[in-house]
């Protein structure tokens, strides 16, 4: 076994983005998880003239049909975790079955595999997202679906060009030496020296996919009112933005928040020796 599967320690960030990005996500992250707790109204309910302006009993005013912006953005955080997770674990689970498989048989399956990414990476990200969301009548499962296929090229891509790397190691020669099978080899002596280079990836996916599935709300995708989505609420409100600027820039700021975060704590785990 090598080395970096000895190594028990948990991680920390190095560096003081890292510090600070894992701080802000756990502040996000808490938000999103603790946010309907701390709602103190119905996230549906109208409360007034809408996109009134910021008043004492709600800070941040009301949005397009005068529901509380506050009371929906600590209600939004939850869809946009789950959505945004499903797609990036469904993605990567596709991806290092292919990436994996393919490194390490390098045969012509290899060959069939990325020829088979080749084309999925070649349609549009959007234009596949609008077909495959039509064929399912606009579900926010189909908008996830999407998202996961149209990273899975990319994802397997960088699995197989590590598992090759990692192939010729000498401690995956002596476990086939020992007559250990491919499942064993791939799960306990590849795999788990991936995790490092892979882990900074995944934050970076995780990224695409909230901002994938907050965007396609502007096309009508995904879900739809009265449902609470940061995402929605920038969709919903942005007609709006001059009256009460809050309903735009409160759900905005948390979905940059996050992306920032995850960024920031991504790279210092890439730099990390």
């Amino acid at each position: 076994m090598s080395t970096a599967v000895k190594d028990r320690r948990i991680w920390l960030p190095a560096t003081n983005s890292g510090r600070i990005g894992l701080g802000l996500l756990v502040l996000i992250l808490a938000v999103a998880v603790l946010g309907p707790f701390l709602a103190s109204g119905d996230p549906t309910k109208t409360l007034g003239v809408p996109f009134s302006a910021p008043e004492p009993g709600s800070i941040f005013g009301l949005d397009f049909l005068g529901r509380d912006v506050l009371t929906r953005a600590l209600h939004g955080g939850r869809s946009v975790l789950l959505f945004a997770g499903l797609a990036t674990v469904v993605a990567y689970g596709l991806g290092l079955v292919v990436g994996l498989y393919a490194g390490y048989t390098r045969s012509r399956v290899d060959t069939g595999l990325m020829r088979g990414m080749d084309v999925l990476l070649a349609f549009p990200t959007l234009i596949f997202i609008l077909v495959l969301s039509n064929a399912f009548s606009r579900s926010i499962w189909a908008v996830v679906l999407a998202t996961a296929v149209i990273q899975l090229p990319p994802i397997a891509r960088i699995v197989r060009t590590a598992t090759v790397e990692q192939s010729v190691r000498g401690f995956v020669e002596a476990a086939v030496a020992r007559g250990e099978s491919m499942v064993s080899v791939l799960g306990r002596e590849i795999l788990p020296n991936l995790a490092r280079p892979l882990s900074a990836d995944i934050g970076l996916r995780f990224t695409w996919s909230v901002l994938l599935i907050a965007s396609v709300n502007f096309l009508g995708l995904g879900l739809q009112p009265p449902a609470s989505d940061w995402g929605l609420m920038v969709s919903e409100n942005r007609a709006g933005i001059g009256l009460n600027p809050w309903a735009v820039l409160v759900p905005a700021l948390l979905l940059g928040s996050l992306t920032v975060a995850i960024n920031l704590l991504s790279d210092s785990i890439a730099d990390a020796k």
